[in-house]
């Protein structure tokens, strides 16, 4: 038997400034199944292979059916996951001709590896025979395993973090370095000279104040239809800014993301088309916003968005337009691929 004050440390309390889960021992667990969904769509729409017959492409996602979460027990973190998908898929051949089909999988599960996954390609109802339908068995199965294995790895690697809480007693890790992302200009377009406001704006303190505003061209690769929700779907939202997020997208709705920092309404939406919204960066004077407009031009293979900044208070210009472009147009590429 222990002597008095000496006892298993895996009970000890540690004096905790949150008091939450002490040593990790306690289990925890953390739904993940939310963003899991919007994540697995858009890995699934980024499906493409081409070939000698012509190319293949996943257009939707007609089923998804299943949850994911993430514990933490005894210090060490366990995932749970499992789906059953539907994914429907256009081929086109060499000579034009269309050809439609779905893929199927039933066993997307932590108990499955990635080459266990029973993936089915098939032909639609009344569809004629074609080798588009060889090219999405053969490439085009690859392409969704390497998709759902992406899914997998980052769910492990990204959406983990914070469920294991460091004690007291263990030493603090350094602050991780900012990790600056690279503006690509080479795609990017950016006016020349901020247009600013011949005279202040009011905001509704009653402070008048001087602003200045900006326009920014940014090619995607993916169809107005993604984009779209890419900037109105609060899980889609919640992806690319890592960080929680209210989206309500409808006239007059709401928004708030990125802890709290940016926030406003939409004024107008034309799904698909164009996006307006009073926007503020919560270090702004009080209750002043800026006006943005987001056109989404249909390219075919590609979407080019023009955006309009306008409002913006006198001397935050410079930083605006990096945030937009970095923590917007990069972050959504670099997390969708687009």
């Amino acid at each position: 038997m222990a002597k008095w004050g000496e006892g298993d440390p895996r009970w000890i309390v540690e004096e905790r400034a949150d008091a939450t889960n002490v040593n990790n021992w306690h289990w925890t667990e953390r739904d993940v199944s939310g963003w899991s969904s919007a994540r697995l769509r858009q890995l699934l729409l980024g499906v493409r292979v081409d070939g000698p017959p012509g190319v293949c492409h996943v257009t939707d996602v007609a089923k998804l059916e299943g949850d994911a979460s993430i514990n933490n027990r005894k210090g060490k973190l366990i995932f749970f996951y499992e789906w059953q998908l539907r994914a429907n898929w256009l081929g086109t051949s060499c000579g034009g001709v269309k050809f439609r089909g779905s893929v199927e999988v039933a066993n997307l599960s932590d108990e499955n590896d990635m080459d266990e996954l029973d993936i089915s390609v098939s032909l639609g109802k009344d569809q004629p025979n074609t080798p588009l339908l060889e090219l999405m068995k053969t490439r085009g199965v690859q392409e969704v395993r390497r998709a759902l294995g992406d899914y997998v790895t980052q769910l492990k690697s990204e959406f983990s973090q914070g469920m294991i809480l460091p004690t007291t007693n263990e030493p603090k890790a350094p602050p991780p370095e900012e990790k600056r992302n690279p503006v690509q200009t080479s795609r990017t377009q950016i006016s020349s000279t901020p247009k600013c406001s011949p005279c202040p704006a009011p905001c509704a303190a009653g402070v008048r104040i001087s602003t200045c505003g900006f326009n920014l061209k940014e090619t995607f690769r993916t169809t107005p239809e993604e984009l779209y929700r890419t900037f109105t779907n609060q899980e889609f939202v919640q992806v690319f800014s890592r960080s929680a997020a209210a989206v309500d997208a409808q006239r007059g709705g709401r928004f708030q993301m990125m802890d709290g920092n940016v926030s406003g309404e939409f004024t107008q939406l034309v799904p698909y088309q164009h996006i307006e919204m009073r926007w503020r960066f919560r270090t702004w004077p009080g209750a002043h916003y800026a006006n943005v407009s987001l056109q989404l031009v249909d390219g075919g293979d590609e979407t080019e968005l023009l955006m309009e900044c306008r409002g913006v208070p006198l001397g935050e210009e410079d930083t605006t337009r990096e945030g937009w472009t970095r923590f917007y147009f990069q972050a959504i590429k670099q997390t969708f691929g687009y």
